[in-house]
């Protein structure tokens, strides 16, 4: 029998499994439960909590909302959406992750306090629903780089204040910083903040040395993780062998077979224990199944 394994550090981030556990506590309680975005960027979750209950509504649904209560996922919220959920008489389920809040928070009072000749500078995805809560504190006044590539947007004759999507890699964010410090005048004051959450930033060194000591690796992600994409590529990195599977429906057969001496299962900050482990039961048959047709 070829040996699985399942990595014990992949799965959902504390932040994550908070906010589960609250929509889960509501949920038990009967009542409509709505949440802002989906709570989580894994489709199977996403419909195991649906059958409990669990709506997904968007900005544009919260707005029509009156008098219901809506959870807010981990990644954060701008203070607009309060204002709409105060206006409608919306009970908001606050699931924000803390790392997020205490980010927030940061953002809002460096930007309540800047000159202004300052700039805030975002290092995050576009679009991306904790950046979008991250500008919101700036009055949507803030700066978004993605990366190296978008450093021109930053007026480099004005004083700069650099932050972190938490989930984003350290390493690439440390070439931005030495990127700008090349880049500013001796009369420009720049300011960065690490708040890349170490959860996830740690992670990173896990999964490559997890990666490595497997013939095959299978990567369980959800399409639309930002995450996900993240470590899977780093798992690339280190093992060319690896796949991306969303379920066990898309494991390529092919891919199996005798002379394969271990396999690993691991996966985003947004996957399941539970879906990695079907995965692993699903692998264990096709193993089985090919030990069989070989006697």
């Amino acid at each position: 029998m070829i040996p699985i394994e399942i990595d014990d550090r992949s799965g959902f981030c504390f932040g994550v499994v908070n906010a589960i556990n609250r929509a889960e506590e509501e949920l038990s309680n009967h009542k409509p439960l709505y949440c802002l975005g989906d709570i989580v960027h894994n489709s199977h979750e996403l419909e195991r909590l649906e059958k409990k209950g669990l709506v997904t509504i968007n900005h544009e649904e919260l707005k029509k909302l009156r008098n219901a209560s809506v959870l807010l996922r981990a990644h954060g919220e701008p203070p607009s959406t309060y204002e709409i959920a105060d206006q409608n008489n919306i009970t908001i389920i606050d699931a924000s992750c803390p790392v997020v809040l205490r980010l927030q928070k940061k953002i809002k009072t460096a930007y309540d306090n800047k000159q202004k000749n300052k700039q805030i500078v975002i290092y995050g995805k576009n679009g991306h629903a904790e950046v979008i809560g991250l500008v919101g504190q700036t009055n949507n006044d803030a700066i978004v780089i993605e990366n190296k590539d978008d450093i021109d947007k930053i007026d480099f004759t004005k004083d700069i204040t650099l932050f972190s999507q938490t989930t984003k890699s350290l390493n690439e964010f440390n070439e931005i910083v030495q990127l700008i410090k090349e880049k500013i005048g001796t009369d420009v004051t720049f300011e960065y903040n690490d708040t890349i959450c170490r959860q996830v930033a740690n992670r990173m060194p896990n999964l490559r040395k997890f990666a490595a000591k497997h013939d095959l690796v299978f990567f369980v992600s959800g399409k639309k993780s930002s995450n996900g994409k993240v470590l899977y590529e780093e798992c690339k990195k280190e093992n060319e062998n690896t796949h991306l599977i969303s379920d066990k429906s898309e494991i390529d057969t092919n891919l199996i077979h005798s002379d394969l001496k271990s396999i690993g299962i691991c996966g985003a900050t947004s996957t399941p224990k539970w879906l990695m482990q079907e995965i692993e039961a699903e692998l264990e048959t096709i193993i089985n199944k090919l030990k069989y047709e070989k006697n």
